[in-house]
């Protein structure tokens, strides 16, 4: 790879792939690196002039019956909302109630006046970094443009139009009509699915537009198929040339030993000759300086330098959090033209490598699927990202920062970036950059096929071209994913298409992935591995044509799994996969996060209000199921504490069904039992929520921790005891992240449910935990173990256990349920308390019980924040817990607030 990179004085990238832009020509440019030195240069004074129309503009309805004030970026419900005009969306039923808005037809417009002299300006375009969804654009009732992809960049020229005044319009079609129509005009052949299932409430046909598919209703959502302009939006005027999209790729060319960047960028030349000139980088940190000659063709088009970092440096590299730091370097670029302006770009310069490695696996058939990072493998450890809100301009940085954060602090290292929803924002990959979080990166296609017509291809062409260049400076951005679960919609017959006719399916998903998007991602990104779908057998399913008999074979690339009708205690059940990217269990919001959207009477499990919540097929019957396993369900008469203990209830089932499966995830990561395992990833379904309701979400909307994800701080730990039983013998794991091997000591300790004494403690010294490996370090049969601990039973008795060692390095302590808690015997009612402190800007809980309590829960309400730890196993009669919160609060606010639960509190 590294030897075919141009070297200083070579020709660098002639074969660059011309790229076509919204309203741009067609060019390619090629760039001389020469010797130095070069004749000096004069630069013209006045840059490009941009005029923002983010604010207030008028909107109103197809027919003039509604009219108002927006705000831009934005969209039409927020307008409405914050006009008064609607109540919340997420109240109650409203996404129902309110389906008219997205049925109608609106058109955004305002007046602006031209802050320059447009005569002394060769160029003036209209620049919008993302309309939602197909609207035509005028300006002074002149067409201009029209767009019909949420996830593209549009840039019209507007030169010959713009005047002193002027007026623009933004003339959206509705989604949901538009989609049924170009649904309609494909009459060659049908392009499944229709609609969707009827539990979700939502609209049909999403396939058919470039646009959130979420956003048509899924099984965690509901359908707002919104309209507006949802990215910035705004005038820019130049003459000569202008900047478009500027990039960088580190590189690590092994032969010499050194790191280089590639900066490419992409520039509109309106000049009719070349302009010619200078480019400075210097990175000083680096004590890296690099001056090039360029000369920059008419037309639209790239130019590449290759820069060469300072052998006398050290460079550090970014790490995954948890396994270094993220360090950037700060760059300038200075771009210094013989004829026009100076352009100067600071930027942040990242080194890192990523591969993902596909090879033999001694003992295994198949091949490994695993990242290596710095040429170091990497278990990676996190969940998949939803959109954060039905309405993108909610998504505020705040908002990001928090959700971010929270699976940072829960020892996450990746989040997948599902294909269902949205390219995220800038903002949310800069958060990724600095916490450590690696990114997988789906391109927007979803549980569909798709068409391949020209106009469809031209229009994902452009999509694709923008994001990668928009987005692969980002360190975090580990893969590129072509879509989520289509080649296993194809391979498993979900939409019953009938043998004869699969080719021309199986043509359309090449098309498309392969010979479209694959090709742009090739040619636009060589840093990165691409891989066409998820699940998928990796290289197995390019051997096979692109479309493998079974995507969810073991032996090769990633799985998704879901199994709700099963025991999710029974670790039996989980597939020895090489990658697990998607699998998990539903459970319900916290009452306080309901409370805002409900009113008293849809408060119990069986309201209206909690079937109109659940987009999920029987999906509040399997938590029930599930639930009844293991525990007892509540039977108070008081209707509003049975709701909250099936709350409860649901999350503890979630949090212990997703701990037993991530375990198994994480302690099969070094062995192959009959051909299957080396995992080396769990991303589990998923992170965070689009609204208040049911979901696989370990974070509430608005940010709350459900007790999953307090369970996700331990799973995911860096260095965590695990335990299973097989064939009547418990055996613990132990699994650790840590680079250096460790000498530790394991503690086990077995409780009688009725006492806070424990009854035997066993303590194992000089257990040597291998870096980055799981490991058997104890095994022992459950009747020994009861024999040797007083004559214990399964149902009388528990087992905990932690590891520690030097310089006060520890695991959390693990548990280990001998029997259901249902059946367990000697579990009394406890009496939990707590006292609360200050200390600085955090709280302390003081607790306090008079009997072991599994599963104890703190919740404080509606005041934001998060504990250190909970839902925990409380085996002492004290325990410290911090609160850390998001928000001003008071000792007074926390004490009102605060419930203790445990799971005896369930009546």
């Amino acid at each position: 790879m590294a030897a075919a990179r141009p070297r200083r004085g070579a020709v660098a990238r002639s074969s660059r792939p011309p790229w076509r832009g919204a309203g741009g020509a067609t060019g390619r440019l090629a760039l001389l690196l020469l010797l130095l030195p070069l004749p000096a240069l004069l630069v013209a004074a006045g840059g490009p002039e941009v005029r923002s129309l983010r604010g207030s503009w008028r909107l109103r309805n197809g027919n003039g019956s509604v009219a108002l004030r927006g705000e831009v970026p934005g969209c039409v419900h927020t307008a409405l909302r914050c006009g008064g005009l609607i109540q919340d969306p997420y109240y109650r039923f409203n996404d129902v109630m309110y389906r008219w808005i997205s049925l109608d037809n609106w058109t955004y417009s305002r007046t602006f006046r031209t802050p320059f002299d447009v005569r002394k300006w060769q160029k003036v375009n209209l620049v919008f970094e993302g309309v939602d969804t197909v609207a035509q654009i005028l300006i002074n009732n002149i067409t201009v443009g029209r767009t019909d992809n949420m996830f593209n960049r549009y840039s019209f020229d507007i030169t010959s139009v713009i005047k002193e005044v002027n007026f623009v319009e933004v003339r959206f079609l509705s989604a949901i009509s538009y989609a049924a129509e170009q649904s309609r005009f494909h009459k060659a052949y049908s392009i499944p699915p229709a609609c969707p299932p009827p539990v979700q409430k939502g609209e049909c046909h999403a396939n058919f537009i470039r646009k959130e598919q979420c956003s048509f209703s899924w099984d965690w959502g509901p359908s707002f198929p919104t309209q507006g302009i949802w990215k910035d939006v705004r005038i820019e005027a130049y003459n000569h040339y202008h900047l478009i999209y500027f990039t960088l790729t580190p590189f690590f060319v092994k032969s010499a030993q050194q790191w280089s960047l590639e900066i490419e960028s992409v520039f509109d030349v309106v000049n009719c000759k070349p302009v010619s000139g200078l480019v400075t980088v210097s990175i000083p940190k680096l004590q890296t300086q690099q001056t090039y000659s360029v000369k920059l063709q008419p037309g639209e088009g790239s130019i590449v330098l290759l820069v060469n970092i300072n052998k006398s440096a050290t460079v550090e590299t970014w790490w995954p959090n948890g396994h270094g730091k993220q360090t950037g370097y700060n760059m300038t670029t200075i771009f210094i033209m013989e004829a026009g302006y100076k352009i100067e770009k600071f930027s942040k310069a990242y080194f890192r490598t990523v591969e993902l490695v596909q090879e033999p696996i001694s003992g295994s058939p198949g091949l490994s699927f695993y990242f290596r990072i710095n040429g170091r493998p990497i278990f990676i450890k996190g969940s998949n990202w939803i959109p954060a809100d039905s309405f993108q301009d909610r998504v505020t940085y705040d908002t990001l920062w928090l959700l971010l954060k929270s699976a940072a602090d829960a020892n996450m290292n990746a989040l997948r970036v599902w294909g269902g929803g949205v390219y995220e924002q800038d903002e949310f990959y800069e958060i990724c950059d600095e916490l450590g979080i690696m990114i997988w990166q789906d391109f927007m296609f979803a549980c569909a096929l798709y068409p391949t017509d020209q106009n469809y291809l031209e229009s994902v062409r452009a999509e694709v071209t923008h994001q990668i260049r928009r987005l692969k400076s980002h360190p975090s951005i580990i893969l590129w994913s072509g879509n989520n679960e289509n080649e296993a919609a194809i391979a498993s017959n979900w939409f019953s298409i009938p043998y004869a006719d699969r080719d021309v399916y199986i043509r359309d998903y090449v098309m498309l992935y392969v010979k479209n998007i694959r090709e742009i991602v090739l040619a636009e990104d060589k840093s990165r591995p691409f891989i066409a779908s998820s699940p998928t057998n990796g290289l197995e399913s390019v051997k096979e044509g692109w479309l493998s008999q079974n995507p969810y074979d073991t032996h090769y690339g990633d799985t998704h799994f879901y199994d709700y009708s099963n025991d999710c205690w029974d670790w039996t059940l989980y597939p020895k996969t090489r990658f697990a990217s998607e699998y998990g269990f539903q459970s319900w919001p916290s009452f306080g996060t309901l409370e805002k959207v409900s009113s008293a009477e849809d408060w119990s499990y069986t309201s209206n209000f909690s079937l109109h919540r659940q987009h999920h097929e029987n999906g509040n019957d399997e938590m029930i199921q599930q639930i009844e396993r293991h525990f007892k369900l509540p039977q108070s008469t008081d209707p509003i504490k049975k709701f909250k203990d099936m709350i409860y209830l649901t999350q503890v089932m979630q949090a212990q069904c997703i701990k037993t499966e991530t375990e198994f995830y994480r302690f099969s990561q070094s062995e192959i039992i009959k051909g299957e395992g080396h995992t080396m990833g769990a991303l589990y379904w998923q992170l965070n929520d689009i609204w208040q309701a049911p979901s696989w979400a370990s974070l509430e909307y608005g940010g709350k921790w459900k007790l999953l994800h307090y369970f996700a701080q331990n799973f995911f730990a860096p260095l965590l005891p695990v335990a299973y039983e097989d064939g009547g013998v418990l055996y613990i794991y132990g699994v650790s992240d840590l680079h250096t091997d460790r000498q530790l000591t394991l503690r086990v300790t077995v409780h009688t449910w009725s006492s806070l004494e424990p009854v035997c403690t066993l303590v194992k010294d000089n257990v040597t935990m291998k870096a980055q490996s799981a490991v058997p370090i104890y095994k022992e049969p459950i009747s020994d173990l009861l024999r040797r601990c007083r004559n214990c039973t399964r149902k009388s008795c528990v087992v905990t256990f932690s590891l520690a060692g030097e310089g006060g390095l520890h695991s959390p302590t693990n548990h280990h349920f001998l029997s259901s808690l249902k059946d367990a015997v000697g579990l009394e009612k406890t009496q939990l308390s707590a006292s609360i402190s200050q200390q600085d800007s955090i709280y302390i809980f003081d607790l306090q019980t008079t009997a072991i309590a599994p599963f104890v829960s703190l919740d404080v309400g509606s005041i934001k924040g998060r504990f250190n730890e909970n839902g925990f196993l409380m085996t002492k009669k004290r325990k410290l817990v911090v609160f850390y919160p998001w928000e001003p609060t008071t000792v007074e606010e926390l004490e009102k607030s605060l419930s203790l639960t445990s799971l005896m509190d369930v009546v």
